[in-house]
């Protein structure tokens, strides 16, 4: 471990910080202010960030606090069986906090970044639908509340960078990390980054969306090449990263491990990293490099000839802060043999000071433990978690079992391999080491069985549902995926005997290492069904899944992705009628992998949309899902309005419960300067009717949607016929109304 300052250098240095903090007003002031002071090797440190895997004996000594950033230990600590309460990762942080600045000339905190996909990961903090599952709530409110408890748990105990969300888009769900996503749609990713974005920020977070940009390639592969141009990433891809920025107030981003259309990977690409972020979205936060990414621009992508020659490509590009393995050697010997100017370094410290400062890291460097050992996992957090989960439900099949009648179920059989396992999903759920649990959250099968006071619950291994399954009134089969960072699928069908596993330290931080499937799955649906009439498959994935060979062999299908902490409540609610599914599906789901890539927004084609052996169409479109109520929507109305057009429509509840319906709007262009998708989502309302009532549901459309980039790339509104498509799905919209 560093030395500490002697007395007098502290108290001189002590001096220097008091001029620094209290000097000038605003962030910038204090961060040029500050920037004046440092020597060339403190700015150097400033660019660097380290992670540490062994939280053990000797932990301090292998830790180099003079590193501006740091993959904060509390991810780290529970180990041994043994689970650390918020209060003690606080004091764990703290004291990384208080080496850190002391062993510091000019006591700069360290920048204590993680994970925050879908509940802060430096413990066991509330946990909440998978990202895929939060965008098939259509509901940007709903995911601002639980952006918000993320964002404070996050910071609770110290950290205060958060390396999401992903604005990634999923067209083609062989891509593993479609768990990660928001699915397909530039809006709705768009709408579901900036609610997280806002939840970090306003809680003292730097968000930072991520991967930027476009970082997988044709067949799901994930980190390989981009094949898109530039018009597809302005049209597509960019758009979730921009309203995250413009909208969201994100002041970070992660670079991608891919190259892009101009030859280049991105921690590299000037045009990605400085022209399109920098100078023409205006951003002012800071570039982070995805872990090794820096390395591979010599490694993978062979471009550099050593690891100083990258750092310093990447510098000039535009990166600031080289995660979480590059050493400082490599830093500073980029410096040493002239390849980075001390220009180009002190642009990126001085994003980086501004951005500690705009935090409050010198003012408030320190977490309160027993503040955060109030707050996270509070019961406001847990109902918080349940409502997410509850709207993240989509009902893909029913003909009429669902939902179950609790008084003619008297024995309900629960089986497979999701069954008996929290329904958080295995990716970014839980620290290093260690799945996420806590005492009060249950499988779906231990909540059926502590919460079915008029049913018996009948359980067994697979091959015991032939004897098992014939007795039982209703059956459920609880479904499991392999899948996530590194396991991108060329089989979309359930797998089976199937073990996925990685030596890669750098997966195992996101709970992949291990994971075994002993059963074959399809074959197990196909033997409850045959053995049970009354069979309900409860999906647990974050990719859709090929069906083929036992849809309509079964009663009823529940996507419920992975539903996070308040899953196994949710998943009974909506079995039992206590709550009618309205979630809506934000990805296009194939009917068998010789269909993909699959989304709704294509263009044109100048022949057709299907193959000699199927027509093309998606099994279930965007936006789709069933309810056990049903809805009338009325003849729309559009009004224009000096920010766009004002979409009227009333929602009647026809049915016999209440339920939430999605009323969509997409836009459909035609005579434009430039070929257009058929459709694109533009505006969209998850609305709840009682049974039997109406209600009027108001939707603002931007002005913005009727422009696009020209055959020159500039973007402006260049003219054309535009209609407003209005339904419940991509697929299914019954009205329009013409607007320009």
């Amino acid at each position: 471990m560093h030395k500490r300052p002697s007395a007098a250098a502290r108290s001189d240095n002590e001096r220097n910080h008091y001029i620094v903090m209290k000097e000038n007003n605003s962030a910038a002031e204090r961060a040029e202010n500050l920037l004046k002071q440092l020597t060339i090797e403190e700015k150097l440190h400033q660019l660097t960030a380290q992670m540490v895997f062994d939280i053990g004996e000797g932990y301090e000594e292998r830790r180099d606090h003079l590193c501006g950033s740091y993959r904060n230990p509390g991810h780290f600590m529970h180990q041994g069986g043994k689970i650390s309460s918020p209060g003690e990762v606080a004091r764990r942080i703290n004291r990384d906090v208080e080496l850190s600045m002391e062993a510091q000339p000019h006591h700069i905190p360290p920048l204590e970044h993680g994970e925050s996909l879908h509940g802060a990961q430096w413990g066991m903090a509330s946990i909440f639908p998978q990202p895929i599952g939060l965008a098939s709530t259509f509901d940007p409110e709903l995911v601002k509340e639980a952006a918000d408890v993320i964002g404070r748990e996050t910071a609770a105990v110290g950290v205060h960078q958060a390396l999401a969300p992903v604005v990634n888009l999923s067209r083609d769900v062989r891509w593993g990390r479609t768990i990660e996503t928001f699915g397909e749609d530039p809006k709705l990713a768009s709408d579901m980054g900036v609610a997280l974005c806002r939840g970090f920020e306003e809680n003292g977070v730097a968000a930072t969306p991520k991967h930027f940009v476009d970082n997988y390639a044709d067949g799901g592969r994930d980190s390989n090449y981009s094949t898109h141009s530039e018009r597809e990433l302005r049209e597509v891809y960019l758009k979730p990263f921009e309203a995250c920025f413009k909208e969201g107030g994100a002041h970070g981003v992660m670079a991608s491990y891919n190259s892009i259309f101009n030859g280049l990977p991105a921690h590299a690409n000037r045009w990605l990293l400085t022209k399109v972020l920098r100078d023409e979205w205006g951003f002012d936060g800071i570039v982070v490099s995805d872990y090794g990414g820096v390395d591979g621009v010599a490694g993978a992508h062979r471009l550099a000839a050593d690891l100083p020659e990258a750092v310093a490509m990447c510098l000039k590009a535009g990166l600031d802060v080289t995660l979480a393995g590059l050493k400082y050697e490599a830093v500073r010997e980029a410096w040493e043999r002239g390849l980075l100017t001390e220009e180009n370094i002190d642009r990126a410290v001085l994003r980086i000071l501004k951005l500690k400062f705009a935090l409050g890291l010198f003012d408030k460097p320190y977490a309160d433990p027993d503040e955060a050992d109030r707050i996270v996992r509070c019961d406001a957090h847990k109902e918080i978690a349940l409502k997410a989960a509850r709207a993240s439900l989509v009902l893909l099949e029913n003909d009429g079992i669902l939902p179950l009648c609790g008084t003619k179920i008297r024995k309900l059989g629960v089986f497979g391999p999701g069954a008996d396992v929290l329904p958080t999903g295995r990716n970014y759920s839980g620290p290093f080491a260690h799945l996420w649990e806590a005492p009060d959250v249950l499988s779906p099968l231990a909540y059926f069985r502590a919460n079915s006071d008029s049913a018996e619950i009948v359980t067994g291994p697979d091959s015991d549902i032939p004897t098992l399954a014939p007795g039982c009134d209703a059956v459920l089969y609880f479904t499991t995926v392999v899948e996530g960072e590194g396991l991108d699928r060329s089989d979309l069908k359930l797998p089976s005997y199937r073990t996925a596993s990685s030596k890669d330290e750098a997966a195992v931080i996101v709970d992949k290492a291990e994971l075994t499937v002993e059963v074959d799955q399809e074959a197990s649906i196909l033997a409850l069904a045959s053995a049970n009439p009354n069979t309900v498959v409860v999906l647990m994935n974050g990719a859709p899944v090929d069906m083929t060979a036992w849809r309509g062999k079964v009663r009823a299908v529940l996507e419920a992705w992975y539903p996070g902490e308040g899953g196994s409540e949710a998943i009974a609610d909506a079995l039992w009628g206590r709550y009618s599914p309205g979630g809506k599906l934000p990805v296009s789901w194939p009917k068998n992998v010789g269909q993909l890539p699959l989304f709704y927004a294509f263009k044109p084609s100048g022949r057709g949309y299907g193959y000699e052996n199927n027509d093309g169409k998606p099994l279930y479109p965007f936006g789709y899902g069933k309810s056990y109520t049903s809805f009338a929507l009325g003849s729309p109305k559009a009004e224009k309005t000096p920010d766009g057009w004002e979409v009227s429509v009333d929602v009647e509840n026809t049915g016999a419960f209440d339920g939430d319906e999605v009323v969509q709007i997409y836009l459909a262009s035609k005579r434009t300067k430039v070929v257009r998708p058929l459709k694109e989502l533009a505006a969209y309302k998850r609305v709840s009717v009682k049974k039997g009532e109406k209600l009027r549901a108001v939707i603002s459309v931007p002005e913005s949607i009727v422009s696009y980039y020209d055959a020159d790339m500039v973007y402006g509104p260049h003219g054309g016929e535009f209609s407003l498509l209005i339904g419940t799905s991509a697929d299914d919209t019954p009205f329009e109304l013409r607007i320009c």
